[in-house]
């Protein structure tokens, strides 16, 4: 999103890259302001990108003196289907390794946005159009009540702000200290809440759901940017023992690997998941028949099921009396997929999930946890650690389509941890991005994957209006239509870079050194552009300001062809719009003899005109700028010669 030095400028300076960006035409004598004190001549120009330190370094790399907090968490709940009622205590172990005493810790507490006098509830906030879906952010709880806080046995000063809590804390903590801070809370768990978390019937999705300490990192200090239902979540690393009571009729499936599995499983599903370790082919934990005469089953008390995660940014779980379970492995990693008895097409949900798995393991970073388990249920989509819920869906390319996309999210930003609630383009983005070699990798040869190849560009006519777009650099909460501004405008942007104007293999290799280099830290937009730049060995600055921040246009055109009186054949080429981008020619000879002409972005360097030269003797019948129809040009028709 908006690099910057201090997080009291974001509004200031959004606002001003939505208003005059790219007001200036290439070559223009007229200075036009990207954002106070830059100043940019050419679409050439430097980006205002974050001053570089020893903490982020120019090449866009975590510095000798990178930090950020780790947070621990000892969390022990109930919840009872029969009131809804989730209470818990938890303990959050909190190291300081930043180079600063902090005096307070501030909370957050996203179900408040269930509250009736929470700013989302006030404001109405209205649902997102996702395509064909619609993502409805209201919420039908009763928000969090935190019973006690203390520490050392002292209760701790604290006061809640809607879906944030600021917490005195008994003495400064000082850089390099770790302290614990005890919490006693309840709510009531939704039926839908903020498409993040919620229960169809006896089906339970549950995610955000208990108090979360926010990040604390060199870019903004404490990040407490107000929950409104788009943003999702940023959060620390750290490790989780989580135990949770629930019915004893109930099977359930979260963040972590169970570490009491004789006291919640019976003796055949361990020896089934034993089985299933060794195979890549799914292996029934529960079958359909066992899950059917499950659901007549009655609780007869209660179980503790009993979870530990390490190194993860956040915990969920989802538990049902009906669970089918599917499970295999790849690579000493157990693919897992719960689902009820209806949903018959999630019998081939572990095959998508395991192919899913290998794919972004080898193409980006190996996936680094113990389980990777995708559940069945009411929610449209939404990913946490190791654990994501899909919705049933109808066709195959649906359910693969938003199973794979979930999973995505376990790379970006589970783990490259950016700040979804203020840069959705390297979340979702990203992730969209990755998830269309996907589907073409499962469905390959299939119709479905050429479909899907190509539906980023095939949404640009429909979604990239003039006048009413968006930049993509824009928080989610600031999109009016955060599907194309937050999702498939990046994923178009990044496959032109990667096959317009790097090449795969060099885009391949700086996205996966940028991956490689963020993962487990919270990079900004700053480092993403640097790091791409460093490692591509190319100046893209005119590339993110078009395309980030900005909603520039490209109009690429043949505006004239001309003979000099030496035999040299002139043509004309224009940039009428405010993007500048490489051309491709499709020159046509008398002799019937065709050539393609790939001409570089700097063609532009000295202005929105250029001439390109063909030697003399050869006679050019046609030119066509363009022939793939790669571009999201906006006049296509000046695109030919003649006319």
């Amino acid at each position: 999103m908006n690099p910057r030095r201090s997080p009291n400028s974001v509004a200031v300076r959004l606002a001003l890259f939505a208003a005059t960006l790219f007001l200036f035409m290439p070559g223009s004598a007229t200075a036009q302001e990207e954002a106070p004190g830059w100043k940019v001549r050419s679409p050439f120009g430097p980006l205002g990108l974050a001053t570089p330190n020893t903490i982020r370094t120019g090449a866009g790399l975590p510095g000798p003196d990178y930090w950020q907090q780790k947070v621990d968490y000892r969390i022990e709940a109930t919840l009872d289907p029969a009131t809804q009622l989730l209470t818990g205590s938890e303990t959050i172990r909190y190291r300081n390794n930043s180079p600063h005493a902090l005096s307070v810790l501030w909370l957050k507490l996203d179900t408040n946005l269930c509250q009736p006098e929470s700013k989302s509830q006030v404001l109405a906030v209205p649902p997102l159009m996702f395509g064909e879906s619609v993502f409805d952010f209201t919420c039908d709880g009763s928000g969090m009540t935190l019973e006690r806080v203390a520490a050392g046995g002292r209760d701790l000063e604290h006061e809640v702000m809607g879906t944030i809590a600021r917490v005195e804390l008994p003495h400064p903590l000082p850089a390099g200290g770790s302290t614990e801070v005890e919490i006693d809370w309840y709510m009531t768990q939704p039926e839908y809440g903020y498409g993040r978390t919620g229960r169809d019937g006896t089906l339970y999705q549950v995610a955000q759901w208990y108090p979360r300490v926010a990040v604390f990192d060199d870019v903004s200090g404490w990040n407490l940017t107000p929950f409104l239902g788009a943003g999702e979540f940023y959060q620390e690393f750290g490790d989780f023992l989580v135990a949770l009571t629930v019915p004893d009729n109930f099977v359930m499936t979260a963040t972590g690997t169970i570490v009491n599995p004789d006291a919640v499983l019976t003796d055949e599903q361990q020896s089934r998941l034993a089985r299933a370790d060794e195979s890549e082919d799914a292996v029934a934990i529960i079958t359909g028949s066992e899950a059917l005469s499950n659901r007549g089953r009655s609780a007869s008390g209660a179980k503790t099921w009993r979870f530990a995660a390490e190194n993860v940014r956040d915990f969920a779980f989802a538990m049902a009396p009906d669970f089918r379970w599917d499970a295999s492995s790849y690579d000493g990693i157990r693919i897992q997929t719960f689902y009820r008895p209806e949903a018959e097409l999630w019998e081939e949900a572990n095959r998508m999930s395991w192919v899913t798995i290998k794919h972004f393991s080898e193409r980006l970073f190996p996936y680094p946890w113990p389980h990777a388990t995708t559940v069945e249920g009411p929610n449209d989509g939404m990913e946490y650690p190791m654990l994501t819920f899909v919705p049933t869906e109808t066709t195959r390319e649906g359910l693969y389509w938003v199973l794979t996309h979930e999973f995505g999210h376990e790379w970006y930003p589970m783990i490259v941890n950016s700040n979804e609630r203020l840069h959705p383009w390297m979340d979702e983005g990203f992730n969209t991005f990755i998830d269309i070699e996907s589907v073409e990798v499962y469905f390959e040869g299939e119709p479905y994957a050429e479909a899907i190849s190509i539906q980023p560009l095939e949404m640009w006519t429909d979604h990239s209006i003039a006048g009413s777009e968006q930049a993509m650099a824009l928080p989610p909460d600031e999109q009016h239509d955060l599907f194309w501004a937050g999702y498939f405008k990046p994923a178009l942007m990044l496959h032109l870079l990667q096959y317009e104007i790097l090449g795969k293999d060099r885009f391949d290799r700086a996205f996966r050194e940028y991956t490689h280099a963020w993962a487990f830290k919270h990079p900004t937009a700053s480092d993403f552009i640097r790091s791409m730049e460093n490692s591509a060995g190319m100046d893209l600055d005119w590339f993110w300001r078009a395309w980030v921040y900005s909603t520039a246009r490209l109009d690429q055109a043949v505006a004239g062809v001309s003979v000099t009186d030496v035999g040299v054949t002139e043509i004309r080429l224009e940039s009428l719009g405010r993007m500048v981008m490489p051309a491709e020619l499709q020159l046509g000879f008398s002799d019937g003899a065709a050539e393609i002409v790939r001409l570089p972005v700097e063609m532009w360097k000295l202005g929105p005109v250029y001439t390109y030269r063909v030697t003399a003797g050869r006679e050019v019948t046609s030119v066509t700028l363009d022939p793939r129809g790669v571009y999201p040009d906006d006049d296509r028709a000046n695109n030919e010669w003649p006319r």
